[in-house]
């Protein structure tokens, strides 16, 4: 993985090969100027005396991960500089926003009863989106300025695709069809039944009363489309209740894909990538640099072409019209997940939004906050050795730190070594696939 490298007024260079960056820290050339992504900054040179060429920035956008590759195309070959995965966190967004409208609502109908409705009293841009969908637009969008300050990004790519949801579910639908649903001469519950046969999904059961129910419950995101629906005995339905179809079938691997293959694929994902990605490239445009976008079925030829494996930040390489060839695709990955910086909330509620615990009214102890990530050098007791990760305070001065492998470990702080500030993303390193 290439080392990003600034000048002494923290001008962006070009990145360097790891060898070259400890030679350069090793000879007192370079300071240590940021962990993740690993950077360093030459104290005696400028960027006058240095040769910059250009880099682009690769961007393969969406729903949960979207792939980010720094490279450097010259007339044959794009050649790999850095990998980076970037994990949203859209779906826990819109958890927070429904409990705090369930809070909300709870307080308004037991103390607000007599005040009059105001749900359509807020005017709106038009490149309103709501905060789970946004923050996938803004986090991409951070990133790329985060590399624009660290290396001489003249070009960026994008991958701009629209989905066909009603070609996704049906590939020969045409013409008027598309204003007809699969509902057409149904009633929901009338072509739930014919579809599943008139008997339960989950146990078979025939000749028994039926009820509708939701393959993804709808308490963990799942809609009322069809294609999330399904018939089950009373039975069934409330065993299941609202817990994942996962859980609830554990053990039983060939009717869940029985029941995966028969209900049509969630269309969440491509819905949200369809509201964003307009969006997104005329933010891209904004930031100075030359904007290439590309079509899905472009970079799925060219990773086809070169035999590159299925993965977001290789997908992320191969987009673009003038792809000719690609190197470097073993290169480690940058995992960066989105986590919060930190909450205003100071009061924990319960489940049904009354107080049950205080947070610390410090959010440093001993210089250290939540999220930060920490060198652990822990010499006796429980546990010794030498650990990375990102740490958890306690006021009594006894932290938790969370390691890569989601294994925690309490130590001391004054074992604890600060490696890198809580910017509000968790990070990781992997080993990219073997090609």
């Amino acid at each position: 993985m290439a080392v990003f490298v600034l000048d002494k007024h923290h001008k962006p260079l070009m990145p360097c090969s790891e060898k070259r960056a400890r030679q350069l820290l090793e000879r007192r050339r370079a300071r240590i100027h940021k962990m993740y992504p690993f950077t360093i900054r030459i104290v005696d040179r400028t960027i006058e005396e240095s040769i910059v060429d250009s880099v682009a920035v690769k961007i393969d956008p969406g729903s949960k991960e979207t792939g980010i590759a720094v490279v450097r195309i010259d007339t044959t070959t794009t050649h790999t500089l850095s990998f980076f995965n970037l994990k949203h966190r859209g779906e826990s967004i819109h958890k927070a926003m429904q409990k705090r409208g369930n809070y909300r609502r709870r307080r308004r109908s037991a103390n607000l009863r007599y005040r009059a409705k105001r749900f359509n009293n807020r005017k709106r841009e038009d490149t309103w989106l709501p905060p789970s969908i946004r923050h996938r637009v803004d986090s991409t969008l951070n990133w790329v300025k985060r590399l624009q300050k660290i290396s001489p990004v003249k070009k960026i790519y994008f991958e701009h695709v629209k989905f066909d949801t009603q070609k996704m579910q049906n590939l020969e639908i045409s013409g008027i069809e598309y204003q007809r649903g699969e509902l057409f001469g149904y009633e929901v519950k009338e072509y739930l039944l014919k579809k599943w046969g008139h008997k339960c999904a989950y146990c078979g059961t025939e000749n028994v009363p039926l009820e509708i129910e939701h393959i993804i419950p709808k308490a963990r995101g799942g809609s009322n489309r069809i294609s999330n629906l399904t018939i089950a005995c009373h039975k069934c339905n409330q065993e299941k209740s609202d817990r994942p179809i996962e859980e609830f079938l554990q053990g039983k691997e060939e009717l869940l894909e029985k029941i995966r293959n028969q209900a049509k694929k969630s269309l969440k994902d491509a819905a949200a990538m369809n509201a964003t990605r307009k969006i997104l490239l005329d933010e891209l445009k904004k930031l100075g640099c030359e904007v290439y976008t590309g079509t899905g079925a472009r970079t799925k030829w060219n990773r086809m072409q070169f035999g590159v494996p299925k993965e977001h930040w290789l997908d992320a390489l191969c987009v673009g019209d003038d792809v000719s060839a690609v190197s470097g695709i073993n290169k480690p990955v940058l995992e960066i997940e989105c986590t919060e910086r930190g909450l205003h909330q100071r009061v924990l509620l319960d489940s049904v939004g009354f107080p049950r615990a205080y947070r610390m009214r410090k959010k440093q102890i001993h210089g250290f906050m939540t999220g930060d990530m920490v060198y652990v050098n822990k010499p006796k007791g429980k546990d010794l050795g030498i650990y990375v990760g990102r740490v958890a305070i306690r006021k009594s001065g006894s932290f938790d730190v969370t390691l890569e492998d989601c294994k925690k470990i309490r130590v001391s702080w004054k074992y604890c070594r600060l490696i890198s500030r809580n910017d509000g993303y968790k990070y990781s390193y992997k080993k990219s696939v073997k090609f």
